[in-house]
């Protein structure tokens, strides 16, 4: 099947690059009748986390029975995963009759309106599509930053800031707090927000604007949770945990994000929950957090694709997503030894993150990405041995890395993880068969609007 025509126009889009600010989204969607004012909004900014908090809320709301939309990038293989109605991406039907219908009113715009990048176009494309298909909650994550953002158009229900990191210094700012001042640009006059566990540095900036913008804050610490380690052969698909809220215990739940990591998110996630049920007037049952947290989708992190040998994916690329995943192995309690495949796109701190995982590392193999930007596995490799890996391969392609590092893991019973980039996830999954959605008929979208 050829790519769609609404998905060629998109990637020509890729030349105005980023550019943060509101003009032209706001401009584009005034002609479009404002979709983004029909909408109740659960807006998520933060550096880590955000997509798995967005995914938690999206599926507990499901569950209990209100339909949703969920709105998300990057994408990992389809273009599609980004705009979900009730769980499912929607078709390329949909997706083309809104891009035409935002291609037309951007023709209208004055001369002096920049055109609508990559990121803007697709985020009000979203926005049409929801407006069609008659959805009127939506669980937002913005894209980058969140002052700026395309997606801070909105006037949201609440707003949801989860763990502040470095990572996008080039465009937000060299230190937490310019960093968390762009993320608690989503927080607006009166509305909830709900705050991650975050360092120091990034609350006091965070909690400031929310004063400052009489914004009822709601600290997601208060939310409680314990994991219960599976009493099988780890590399275990499910983490099971105890989760209490200030205001009830829910008990015993289970999710397949079975990093050890995600109990932030939970937590993040299920006091933004109670919040909403409040707003919307409703009271979210035990079992629908239960029956939520159990059936979310969210492919990529820490997920074991297969146990023979062990094999984990994780998308995270920073620092802070490094330490996650050090802290998820260690929790996991794996008695054997682990090999690395990874790849990274040029520009990430790609040492940092290799100096906090390497000491678990007793073997690495360094790959390419399906990205423009990627790093060459020649300079990865030397950073992988700069930080103590002592066994280390280059590899031509993914696959043929894939295969070694498993077959070195069956040999020395041991794991095999793979990580460093988003693109390098999106990869693996059609490798092993994994992508969770509806199998479309066309191959993977090319898109170096990948972060």
């Amino acid at each position: 099947m050829n790519t769609p025509d609404y998905l060629e126009r998109l990637a020509n889009r890729n030349r105005f690059g980023v550019r943060p600010g509101l003009e032209t989204m706001r401009a584009v969607l005034g002609h479009l009748g404002n979709p983004e004012r029909e909408i109740a909004a659960i807006h998520v900014a933060g550096t880590n986390g955000k997509g798995s908090t967005v995914a938690f809320i999206d599926s507990v709301l499901r569950a209990a029975g209100l339909p949703c939309g969920r709105y998300t990038s990057p994408h990992l293989v389809w273009f599609n995963e980004r705009i979900c109605v009730n769980g499912e991406p929607v078709n390329d039907d949909v997706l083309q009759a809104a891009s035409d219908e935002v291609e037309a009113a951007e023709k209208t715009l004055p001369p002096d309106v920049p055109p609508a990048t990559f990121f803007e176009m697709a985020t009000a494309i979203a926005f049409c599509v929801y407006r069609k298909q008659g959805i009127r909650l939506v669980v937002l994550e913005t894209g980058l930053g969140g002052r700026l953002d395309a997606t801070n158009v909105v006037e949201p229900l609440l707003s949801v800031i989860t763990r502040i990191g470095l990572d996008h210094t080039e465009v937000l700012g060299d230190t937490l707090e310019k960093i968390a001042f762009e993320k608690a640009g989503i927080i607006k006059p009166n509305r909830p927000v709900v705050v991650a566990d975050m360092p120091d540095e990034a609350r006091a900036v965070v909690v400031a604007r929310a004063r400052e913008l009489n914004a009822p804050l709601h600290d997601a610490r208060n939310c409680s949770g314990s994991i219960l380690l599976p009493s099988g052969r780890q590399g275990s698909k499910m983490l099971p945990l105890l989760l209490e809220t200030p205001s009830r215990r829910i008990g015993k739940i289970q999710t397949p994000l079975a990093g050890a990591y995600q109990l932030e998110n939970i937590a993040t996630a299920a006091t933004a929950l109670e919040v909403a049920g409040e707003l919307l007037g409703m009271e979210i049952s035990d079992q629908a957090f239960r029956d939520g947290f159990a059936n979310v989708v969210w492919p990529a992190r820490f997920q074991t694709l297969c146990e023979s040998p062990v094999t984990i994916l994780d998308g995270g690329h920073n620092p802070d997503c490094a330490q996650g995943i050090k802290n998820a192995l260690k929790a996991a309690r794996f008695k054997g030894p682990t090999a690395m495949v990874a790849g990274f796109c040029a520009g990430k701190d790609i040492g940092a993150f290799l100096q906090i995982l390497a000491p678990l590392m007793a073997r690495a193999w360094a790959v390419e990405t399906a990205s423009p930007r990627t790093e060459s596995p020649g300079v990865v490799a030397s950073l992988m041995r700069r930080h103590g890996i002592r066994e280390v391969e280059t590899a031509a392609a993914l696959p043929a890395a894939l295969d070694a590092a498993r077959a070195w893991a069956l040999e020395h019973n041991g794991r095999v993880l793979v990580c460093g980039s988003l693109f390098l996830a999106g990869e693996v999954l059609r490798i092993f068969n994994a992508v969770p959605w509806s199998p479309q008929t066309r191959g993977r979208d090319g898109n170096e609007a990948l972060k």
